[in-house]
């Protein structure tokens, strides 16, 4: 059983001294003797010592902790916007505290209350795919706590957030495929109320429109964000009399759920369909056929995200709103290379 670690209680104890002669003490206080202050000091080395940064931060009203809320701790994507994140705030002096809302709407109010029994200085938050009503984050708003959204993002008029140029990655997208011979394109969309859903199918639509293509509203099928889901959506394109000969996910899961699902059903990738995913996830290219995504910039997203909150933690009552917009790369690969 490991020991628990020595308080100014216990050294007070001790020495027979209050936990404010210890504290000044071990700052050399001029008010305590050279003397007194040796003897602390030896014992504070001698028992291991080191502050709680948590219980001092707390006695200041500061706990140099912000608080972060993503739906999975599993997938590349998120453990590295929270790489991105961890990587700015050390560098302010600042610890992490990491949370899951499980893609749980109940789940995520949990974490902002549990965040804020610890004190947190700011929070970033993706929001959970159950997540369409947003009154959990009046506390933060009503009490000024910084709260900065990425990726799924609510509010943008009261908070700041992180986004990539959803509308502009779905356009080159849907266009790639018709640049490749693809004409009966579909798009497997995330819940209806995300925001990156409803962006991604702008620029599904906008670029279908750029190519002269027709929307035919059964190529569009909403789908929940994991695998199963994803193969739900890909056999209902695949029970249609005409098939579609490419399909656009809204992430890398529903992709590879799709490029499962098509290859079960006997057709081949990219020759019978092509497949593209949205993430770039990091086995995108050991599956086969290597699957073409469009890369989101997670490190930067995760830096982009700490900076606001680093900001607006300094200056909350002049801190403008900001809605940071980054851009995309389409990584083309076999799953959707039929000319290639």
């Amino acid at each position: 059983m490991s020991k628990k670690p020595v308080s100014l209680k216990d050294l007070a104890k001790e020495l027979n001294v209050s936990v404010s002669t210890v504290s000044r003490a071990l700052k050399n206080h001029p008010d305590i003797s050279a003397s007194l202050c040796k003897k602390i000091q030896d014992l504070a080395q001698l028992k291991n010592y080191s502050p709680n940064p948590l219980a001092m931060g707390l006695l200041r009203r500061q706990t140099r902790t912000i608080g972060v809320i993503v739906p999975d701790i599993v997938t590349h994507f998120y453990s590295s916007i929270i790489y991105g994140i961890e990587e700015v705030v050390s560098e302010h002096g600042y610890y992490v505290v990491i949370t899951s809302s499980n893609e749980s709407l109940e789940k995520e109010k949990r974490c902002i209350k549990n965040l804020l029994n610890l004190r947190v200085e700011g929070i970033i938050v993706c929001l959970s795919q159950e997540t369409n009503t947003f009154s959990h984050f009046d506390v933060l708003h009503d009490n000024e706590i910084p709260l900065i959204f990425f990726d799924r993002v609510c509010r943008t008029d009261e908070f700041s957030s992180v986004i990539v140029d959803n509308i502009e990655a779905a356009r080159q997208i849907t266009k790639h495929f018709f640049d490749t011979g693809s004409r009966r394109i579909a798009h497997i969309a995330g819940p209806p109320h995300l925001n990156i859903t409803q962006d991604r199918i702008k620029g599904y639509k906008q670029g279908l429109a750029e190519c002269g293509l027709p929307f035919t509203p059964d190529l569009l099928v909403y789908s929940k964000l994991d695998h199963s889901s994803g193969t739900i959506a890909t056999q209902k394109l695949l029970s249609m009399k005409q098939i579609p000969d490419a399909i656009f996910g809204v992430n890398d899961t529903i992709a590879f759920a799709a490029m499962q699902e098509v290859k079960r059903n006997g057709y081949k990738i990219p020759e019978d369909i092509a497949i593209v995913g949205f993430a770039d996830e990091l086995h995108a290219s050991y599956v086969e056929p290597p699957l073409s995504s469009m890369i989101h910039p997670t490190l930067a997203m995760g830096n982009q995200a700490a900076k606001l909150l680093m900001e607006q933690t300094k200056n909350s009552n002049s801190f403008p709103m900001q809605q940071v917009i980054l851009s995309t790369e389409l990584i083309i690969r076999k799953s959707s290379s039929k000319l290639f």
